[in-house]
């Protein structure tokens, strides 16, 4: 986020004609929550006309419809009351960020290094290396890898990590701050993800309608946003989509947080780079059905 020098994303948009970002930014939200219905629901592919659609990888458009968001839900909700043990266990799911991992979780599990790390161990790949880039943590001058930074750090100082996103009064983006102050993360979005997975639990605590931070795969979308509103800063921008919401959007199932948005933009960054041919459909990208 904002300690990222480089960002690979920068100029994924450059030279697209866009001349309405805000209808492509809720076209792109309407089909894609199609899409997601009618697969539900049980639809053959293709579940949509759209080429781009029917071959790249996207993310749904409200983040508790994703599979690792489902399984941090169904996990994380029974030690909501108990915020500690509720900050090891999403801290613990975003440097895994695999439903199949965070599925498996127990509460004797999590309260145990040990078992903690066994589990982890006898997976054939216990994280998603691919979702994001996830770097050690620095904690008291001592360095801890990716494992071992959630099957053992976390455990060790979740009341020291819970006391600091308390003391951030609600906000994710001073809690990401103060946390990165000590894990000294050349790139926070982990926290950040954590952090922000903290509003589902407790809203008492961080807030889900606080701003939230820019990831580096939603400046591009976020820039043309802001550019076209007339805004000054992409909180600002964020705050005006929801607003927008209203009118492009009337009959969505719910309304819009900050965090959806900086979400989406990164979606959509995503979307309209295949538009400008700036990415191809390759790799990890291509999306297979398994009723393709």
């Amino acid at each position: 986020m904002n300690k990222v020098i480089y960002n690979p994303y920068a100029s994924a948009l450059d030279g697209l004609e866009l001349k309405d970002p805000v209808s492509a930014f809720f076209d792109f939200c309407k089909e894609r929550e199609s899409i997601r219905k009618k697969r539900d629901s049980g639809e053959p592919f293709p579940w949509s006309n759209d080429l781009i659609f029917q071959n790249g990888r996207f993310l749904n458009v409200f983040r508790e419809d994703d599979r690792v968001s489902k399984a941090i839900i169904k996990f994380a909700e029974n030690y909501k009351n108990q915020f500690p043990i509720l900050v090891q266990a999403l801290f613990f799911a975003r440097w895994c960020n695999r439903d199949e991992v965070i599925n498996g979780l127990s509460i004797d599990i999590l309260t145990n290094k040990i078992l903690m790390k066994e589990m982890v161990i006898k997976q054939k790949q216990w994280c998603n290396y691919n979702a994001y880039p996830v770097e050690p943590v620095w904690w008291e001058g001592k360095e801890f890898s990716r494992i071992d930074s959630a099957t053992e750090l976390f455990y060790d100082i979740k009341e020291p990590l819970s006391d600091l996103i308390y003391n951030a009064n609600g906000d994710v983006i001073l809690a990401t701050q103060m946390v990165n102050e000590k894990f000294k993360m050349g790139n926070d979005f982990p926290i950040f993800m954590a952090v922000i997975d903290i509003a589902w639990f407790r809203p008492d605590i961080i807030k889900p309608s606080s701003p939230v931070p820019t990831g580096i795969g939603a400046v591009a979308f976020l820039d043309r946003l802001q550019d076209y509103l007339g805004l000054s800063d992409h909180q600002e921008t964020c705050e005006e989509m929801i607003k927008l919401q209203k009118k492009y959007w009337p009959n969505s199932k719910r309304e819009f947080l900050p965090i959806d948005i900086e979400y989406l933009s990164c979606e959509c960054r995503k979307y309209y780079s295949y538009v400008n041919g700036t990415k191809e459909f390759k790799g990890k990208n291509i999306f297979t059905p398994l009723s393709k």
